[in-house]
């Protein structure tokens, strides 16, 4: 009779030990590991504002070309051709995904160099992040040699035939505020250990970037922030239904404005900021393009200044 009545007791008292637990007023909180990883950039001054401060370099004059070279560790990542064809003395070559093993070999700040500065402007973030003081160098190589401008030539102003000026989806009205979103969802629980794999998966995933036609024939499709100071967007106009998101800082809560649902589209003036802003963006888990060429594949002929002009004075190359 006693084996009995605790056959029937124990299964009570389990039933009722899982009822407890499931209707605990207290769970433990799931983990966010976003926050861990964006609190882990704040207190080591990785925000984004901090990641932009002075990363852009150009060309020097022809008379201080030497004082240039000496000063900076100079890797290119445009393709191994191209780098045979005509590179800057002393730069070594390596590609986007490999840049943090080929750093590893430095003893100066580096200097990025790609073909128009935008690409190199993921791999100064993915340096930055990783601890080394690296530059971009502006133009790429186009603002270097006119030899190499046909990207820049090719892409500023008119675009498979179409341009923002005229559009109708190139707009001068205000932009509706922002709405607070959730964090994009990360793994991981320490935050060194998450930056240290999400940038590499940025620098393995290659330059993020998205044309300008794309957006403006359809740009409800895209979460856009023109990465412009107002004054600009005033004089300007802005791609319709594009946010003005700056400086885009974690810290001050700018990040909550970001849509992680959507592709997040970023436009500046020449697609090299944008470039910063969205390598960035993925390392910390949104789904982010640049818009290539900025403003100067969108509204060249109205722009007042930040313009690509091909080199007028080529820099040397040494061909290997």
């Amino acid at each position: 009779m006693k084996k009995l009545f605790l056959l029937l007791v124990i299964p009570l008292f389990v039933i009722a030990s899982c009822k407890k637990d499931s209707d605990d007023p207290n769970p433990p909180a799931a983990t966010d590991s976003y926050q861990i990883l964006a609190d882990y950039l704040v207190d080591n001054d990785m925000d984004l504002p901090d990641i932009l401060a002075a990363w852009i370099v150009p060309s020097p004059a022809a008379a201080d070309l030497n004082t240039f070279i000496d000063t900076y560790d100079i890797i290119d990542i445009r393709g191994a051709s191209d780098f045979t064809a005509g590179h800057i003395e002393g730069a070594v070559n390596t590609t986007l995904a490999n840049i943090l093993v080929t750093a590893a070999n430095t003893t100066k700040t580096i200097l990025v160099v790609c073909y128009t500065g935008q690409t190199a402007a993921h791999a100064t973030v993915a340096l930055r992040l990783s601890g080394y003081e690296a530059k971009v160098l502006m133009w790429g190589m186009s603002g270097w040699n006119s030899s190499f401008s046909s990207p820049w030539q090719g892409n500023s102003g008119l675009v498979n035939g179409v341009t923002a000026v005229g559009n109708s989806n190139w707009v001068s009205t205000a932009t509706t505020p922002v709405a607070q979103f959730n964090n994009p969802t990360l793994t991981g629980t320490d935050g060194a250990s998450m930056l240290e794999e999400r940038v590499q998966l940025m620098l393995n995933n290659g330059f993020k970037g998205i044309n300008n036609v794309d957006v403006l024939a359809n740009p409800g499709a895209y979460f856009i922030n023109n990465y412009w100071a107002e004054a600009d967007v005033t004089h300007y106009g802005h791609i319709a239904n594009a946010y003005r998101i700056m400086p885009l800082s974690i810290e001050n809560g700018e990040m909550k404005n970001i849509d992680p649902d959507k592709t997040a589209v970023t436009y500046c003036w020449t697609g090299q900021t944008s470039s910063m802003v969205t390598a960035y963006l993925n390392v910390i888990g949104y789904n982010a393009v640049s818009l290539k060429y900025g403003a100067n594949g969108m509204i060249y002929s109205e722009l007042e200044s930040h313009k690509f002009v091909t080199p007028t004075v080529d820099l040397p190359v040494v061909t290997d």
